[in-house]
């Protein structure tokens, strides 16, 4: 019996060649070679096996059917296999692809709106944010706290909650801000003391929703936040145009549970 044709019968191309003309990687070219999927037909008088123009089409259908998806178990059977339902294995992977194709828009979609919210911070029109925050919004914050805060691993946290958020989500934020606010003016109205445990509890309440609407907030940052809510004129006309003092109120509850929880407030960092 005659064995493996020699080169000298046609002319061939070696794994080196093949591996170029394909774009396929030589460690693929052996390994299809070795369970059998895709054998180069000739060797050479020197041992070098080469690829005829029968493998080459051969190894051309393999990489187009790898490309669509198809497994090698799948692919052997549908070139080998002459009762194979080639369309049929065909339809179920374009099935498949059509899939993957709507997930990779849902993607897509979902980093516009992640790169959105990183560069701009809140992702609703003008319009929008007066009807969620109220007439003493100003639309301009956002891009204030992004340019104060874009580098920072805090904005990056926020934005990636701001891009799943619609008017909805942000209705809510709001309304358990305001309803915390209101809770902050009448503990003061009612003379709550820095410290007590109805303050404390109402501190422990605003780094529950802070960190909820915005980003994890520890004790330190919250020492940092509750100076910037008096120092900020911005932060004291909102807190004060609630209540007149409020905002100096807060400060100090805030500074009195820090020490409670061993925290200096004069020495406390953004951390």
């Amino acid at each position: 019996m005659r064995g493996m044709p020699d080169a000298a019968d046609a002319d061939g191309l070696t794994v080196g060649q093949v591996s170029t003309h394909l774009s396929v990687t030589v460690r693929a070219l052996h390994h299809w070679d070795e369970i059998g999927l895709a054998r180069p037909s000739l060797r050479t008088t020197a041992g070098y096996r080469l690829y005829t123009a029968a493998d080459l089409e051969r190894l051309h259908r393999i990489v187009v059917y790898r490309e669509l998806g198809l497994g090698l178990d799948r692919i052997r059977a549908v070139l080998d296999d002459p009762a194979a339902d080639v369309p049929g294995a065909l339809r179920a992977q374009r099935a498949q692809v059509a899939e993957r194709i709507d997930r990779l828009r849902q993607l897509s979609a979902g980093l516009d709106r992640m790169i959105d919210a990183h560069e701009r911070g809140l992702l609703l029109t003008v319009e929008q944010q007066a009807a969620i925050f109220g007439p003493g919004w100003n639309p301009d914050w956002p891009a204030q706290a992004r340019q104060r805060y874009g580098d920072t691993a805090q904005w990056s946290q926020y934005a990636e909650r701001s891009a799943t958020r619609g008017p909805q989500e942000w209705q809510a934020i709001s309304d358990a801000v305001a309803s915390l606010d209101r809770a902050l003016a009448d503990a003061m109205d009612a003379g709550v003391a820095p410290g007590s445990p109805e303050a404390n509890h109402l501190v422990e309440r605003h780094r529950d929703v802070f960190a909820s609407s915005y980003f994890p907030l520890s004790r330190q940052m919250q020492v940092c936040l509750g100076r910037r809510y008096e120092a900020d004129p911005a932060f004291a006309a909102h807190y004060d145009g609630i209540r007149p003092g409020l905002a100096r109120w807060l400060r100090r509850v805030i500074d009195a549970s820090a020490r409670a929880h061993g925290i200096d407030p004069d020495t406390a960092t953004w951390a």
